[in-house]
Formats: structure tokens, sequence, C-alpha cells
């Protein structure tokens, strides 16, 4: 996790996951590996099926743009996009095969800035290299480290991040991908907790 910078828009000071939005760069890249079939199935639920890649792209993008580590395999590719350019140079292929699913919510109405956003987990040992060298990373998040489930709470964590932190906690240590993902849907006229099933191809 990082701490985000006091004068940020968006939860200013707070520890954070790595993440971002999605780039339209991220649905083209080539991908070593995808998501497993139930993974693609539970991202495909209540959603635009035609996401499920740019998905799988945004969230390697985003690991490497904010840690500065990589997920992927050795390969090489031609012609990267402009955002993709510097995890090209690293000699991989982007790789989601390690990600599992594990949360989305969609935050209510009112907050100054909205997200649909998706929360994966993955096996540190799919990092490629050092899972400790944060020295690639981008200036968007302070104090990048990896911190134990129980010292946590003692950041300053959004509410969100606490809940996505619990259900990561509930999925240890067997990491098995869930049957069911919880999904916090708040739209302008209802919230629900809904679980995505999704069926493996």
């Amino acid at each position: 996790m990082g701490q985000r910078g006091a004068s940020a828009a968006f939860m200013p000071n707070k520890f954070v996951f790595p993440g971002g939005a999605v780039d339209a760069e991220d649905a083209q890249v080539p991908l070593a590996e995808t998501f497993a079939d139930r993974c693609a199935a539970q991202l495909a639920q209540n959603a635009d099926a035609a996401l499920v890649p740019a998905l799988a792209g945004a969230a390697v993008r985003e690991l490497w743009e904010e840690t500065g580590l990589v997920l992927g395999q050795p390969g090489e590719w031609r012609d990267p996009p402009a955002g993709w350019r510097s995890f090209a140079q690293t000699g991989h292929i982007p790789s989601a095969g390690g990600l599992s699913f594990v949360f989305r919510a969609i935050t209510p109405p009112g907050r100054p800035r909205r997200f649909d956003a998706r929360f994966f987990l993955a096996d540190a040992a799919r990092v490629v290299g050092d899972p400790d060298d944060f020295t690639h990373a981008t200036d968007e998040l302070r104090h990048l480290q990896w911190i134990p489930l129980d010292e946590v709470r003692g950041f300053a964590l959004p509410f969100i991040t606490e809940v996505v932190l619990a259900e990561v906690e509930a999925r240890l240590p067997d990491m098995n991908p869930p049957e069911t993902v919880p999904f916090f849907k708040n739209d302008d006229e209802e919230s629900l907790f809904l679980r995505l099933a999704g069926q493996a191809r």
C-alpha cells in the first residue's frame, strides 16, 4: 500500500491500494495470460463483457506505475502504446493469470468523485524480481510498503479499503477463487449488496 499526498483531491493522506482508471490503451495490449474463466465471468456480470480485457491491462499497468512491480512474463512486443512503454522496456508482457477478483464497489452519490472499482488479489510470488523494490514507481503514492494484516488497521484507511481488507483476510491463506464476489452497488436510486457469481465458460 501507499499514502496519497496531502494535496490530493481524492482521499488525501489515506493509505490505499495501487489503482486507477482504465485507459483506452489497456484493452489493446498483449497479455501473456488472461483472467481465469471464473474470474472473467464474475467481472462480466452486471458489466460490459468487452471491458474485461481492459480491466486486466489496467490492473497490471496501475500496479507497475504506482509501485514499480511487474506482473508479467518475459517477452517483447512491438510499438507499445505510450502509456505502456516503460513497462515494455522491462522486457515483459503483462500477465493477468495470477489475478483473482475479490470485490467491486460503486461510490455512493454525493461524493466529490465517484468510481466503479474492481479489487484484485495476487500472490506476491507472481511479482517479477524483488517484491520490495519500489524504485521504478512514479511519485503518485508515498511510503510504499507491504503492511501485515494484523497492523494495517492502525493506518489511515478509507472505509472501502477496510471492507476490502476484511474480504482479503477471509480469503487467506488458501487464496482459492471465490464462488461469488461481493458487489456494493450504489446508484442514484438505491444501494444494494450483491454477489457476483458468473459462470465459468
